[in-house]
C-alpha cells in the first residue's frame, strides 16, 4: 500500500473507523517518512450534525498539524438531478472530491476507513442482490490510488484502539437509521448470523471475499487476452469487437468480455447490471443488422454486420437521430395442443410463460354465450372461433414474410405493412408474440386478430386469449413442447 515518502491524504469523516485511521497513519508517518494530509467532504445532508463533523475534522487536524481540505456540497439537490441512489450519490461525490484534492494537491495515495465489517456487510448485500463473483469479491484493499489499510481490521479492534489511546471521534446518527437496507444488514442481519449461524461469520465472508478476488484477479487477465484479442478497434469513447468471435466464447466469459469492454469505454461499470450484460450477448447473437441498444451513462451498442460497436457517446441518447432502441429477442416458438387448453367450468388454466419476452398467455375455452363482445378484439384479450381454428397453436415471434388478414379487411396483408401502418416501432414488433394455426397467423397479441377466426352469430364456442405484457414470472406453466 505505501513505500516510503509517499504523500497520503486521508479521507476523515470524523466517525470511529476514520479516526482510528487518521492516528494510525500519524504513528507510520515516522516509519515510512510519508507526508499527511487531512480531506472531509461535507455532504449537508444532515444539516447542523454535518457541520459540526466538518468543525471537529478541522480541530483535530489542526491538533496533529496536519493540512486539513474541507469542502461542502448539497448531495441532496445533485441527487434529484441525476437520480438513483441517494447513497451511490454521497459516495460519488466524496470519491470525486478525493480524487481531486490528491490530483491538485499532490498526493500520491489516498487512505479511507473501510474495516473488516464493512467488507462483509457488502458481500452479504451483494449476496442478497444475486451478484457475481466480482460483487462478493467485496472492497478491494487497493484500487488504483485508494488504499485501505484497516480492511482486515474488525471494528472491535478498532473501537478497543480510540478507547486505550483516547482518541475523540464523532457518531453519525444516520448509520443507525434501518430504513436503508446496509444498516438492517449490520444491525440484524449480521448479529443473527453471529448468534445463531456461525460466530466468525464476519470472518468467514472476508475469507470468501479474498479467495474469489484471487480468482477474480486470474480470470481478469484472462478475459482482457481474449478481449484484445477479438477487438478490431480500440479509440477514445469506443471499441469495435468481432461479434463473430465473441459469440463462440463460453456465455462465462462472453459475460466477461463485455463487461471489461463496456468498462474500458464508460470508465466505470456503476448502473452496469447483469441484465445490461446479458442485453448485450443477445444483441451480438441477434442475426439482424443495424440494431442498438443503450445503456446508462450515455453507452450505445450497436450490431454492424459482423461487428459489435460500442461507444460513449457525447451527447443524450435520446437527442440523438437516427436511433434504434430495441430489446434484443431472441427467436422462440411454443406449440400448445387442443387438450393443453382447460375448459372455463373447470379447474383453473396454467398460463404460458413466454420467457423470452418476460410476458404472460393465458387461454381458456369458454361457451359463445358468455361473450358479450362481439368485436373479436381488445387490447390484451382476444376471442377467437374455436371450431375454426386449426391446431396446434404455435406461439412464435413475427418472421419475414409472415401474412395474415387483420379483422375487417378481406385481402390478406403482410404483417411488416400492417406494422408500419399502424405505426408499431421497431422495439414493440420484437417482443409482440403471434399466435398461429396450420393456416396462419389467428393473433397478433395485444394487436388484431384474424378476421378468419372472428367470433360471430354462429360460433358455438370460444377461445379466450389473454395476453399480459412484460412483468411477470409464475411459477407454473401450460405444458408446452419447444421447437
Amino acid at each position: 500500500m505505501l513505500k516510503e515518502r509517499d504523500a497520503v491524504l486521508v479521507g476523515v469523516s470524523g466517525g470511529p473507523d476514520s479516526m482510528a485511521l487518521l492516528y494510525a497513519m500519524r504513528d507510520l508517518s515516522d516509519v515510512y517518512r510519508i507526508r499527511l494530509g487531512v480531506a472531509h467532504l461535507n455532504h449537508g445532508l444532515r444539516q447542523k450534525d454535518s457541520d459540526r463533523d466538518a468543525e471537529f475534522v478541522v480541530c483535530q487536524a489542526e491538533k496533529l498539524n496536519l493540512p486539513c481540505y474541507v469542502e461542502k456540497k448539497d448531495i441532496a439537490a445533485a441527487h434529484k438531478k441525476t437520480g438513483g441512489s441517494l447513497e451511490e450519490a454521497a459516495r460519488t461525490a466524496r470519491y470525486d472530491f478525493l480524487f481531486k484534492t490528491a490530483a491538485t494537491q499532490g498526493f500520491d495515495r489516498i487512505a479511507v476507513g473501510h474495516q473488516q465489517d464493512d467488507n462483509a456487510e457488502l458481500i452479504l448485500l451483494y449476496l442478497l442482490r444475486g451478484s457475481g463473483a466480482a460483487g462478493l469479491s467485496g472492497i478491494p484493499p487497493v484500487r488504483e490510488k485508494i488504499i485501505r489499510p484497516l480492511i482486515q481490521t474488525s471494528r472491535a479492534e478498532i473501537l478497543d484502539f480510540l478507547k486505550i489511546n483516547k482518541i475523540p471521534y464523532v457518531i453519525d446518527r444516520s448509520n443507525a437509521d434501518q430504513h436503508f437496507i446496509r444498516n438492517r444488514i449490520r444491525h440484524q442481519l449480521l448479529p443473527l448470523l453471529k448468534q445463531r449461524y456461525n460466530p466468525k461469520i464476519v470472518e468467514s465472508l472476508n475469507r470468501l471475499g479474498m479467495i474469489l478476488q484471487a480468482d477474480e484477479d486470474w480470470i481478469d487477465d484472462h478475459a482482457y487476452t481474449i478481449l484484445d484479442e477479438i477487438t478490431f478497434e480500440a479509440g477514445p469513447d469506443r471499441r469495435v469487437l468481432s461479434r463473430k468471435e465473441l459469440v463462440r466464447l463460453p456465455v462465462g466469459l462472453q459475460q466477461r468480455v463485455i463487461r471489461k469492454a463496456i468498462f474500458q469505454v464508460k470508465g466505470n461499470l456503476r448502473r452496469i447490471s447483469y441484465a445490461h450484460t446479458e442485453m448485450v450477448k443477445r444483441l451480438a447473437e441477434n442475426t439482424a443488422t443495424g440494431l442498438c441498444i443503450d445503456l446508462p451513462d450515455r453507452i450505445r451498442v450497436c450490431r454492424r454486420a459482423d461487428h459489435l460497436v460500442i461507444t460513449r457517446e457525447k451527447q443524450s441518447l435520446r437527442s440523438l437521430p437516427h436511433s434504434e432502441i430495441v430489446r434484443v429477442c431472441p427467436e422462440f416458438a411454443y406449440t400448445i395442443l387442443q387438450s393443453d387448453i382447460p375448459d372455463e367450468s373447470g379447474p383453473p388454466g396454467k398460463p404460458l410463460y413466454i420467457k423470452e419476452t418476460d410476458a404472460l398467455l393465458n387461454l381458456k375455452r369458454i361457451d359463445r354465450c358468455l361473450v358479450k363482445d362481439l368485436r373479436g378484439f381488445d387490447d390484451r384479450i382476444a376471442y377467437l372461433d374455436w371450431d375454426r381454428l386449426k391446431f396446434p397453436l404455435v406461439i412464435r415471434n413475427h418472421r419475414p414474410g409472415d401474412r395474415f388478414t387483420p379483422l375487417g379487411m378481406k385481402g390478406s396483408q403482410k404483417l411488416k405493412k400492417f406494422f408500419t401502418d399502424h405505426k408499431i416501432d421497431s422495439q414493440k414488433r420484437r417482443v409482440t408474440p403471434v399466435i398461429s394455426d396450420h393456416e396462419g397467423i389467428v393473433w397478433v397479441c395485444g394487436i388484431r386478430i384474424s378476421e378468419r377466426i372472428k367470433v360471430t352469430e354462429t360460433t358455438a364456442t370460444v377461445l379466450k386469449a389473454e395476453f399480459l405484457e412484460a412483468g411477470f414470472s409464475p411459477k407454473k406453466s401450460l405444458k408446452i413442447f419447444k421447437i
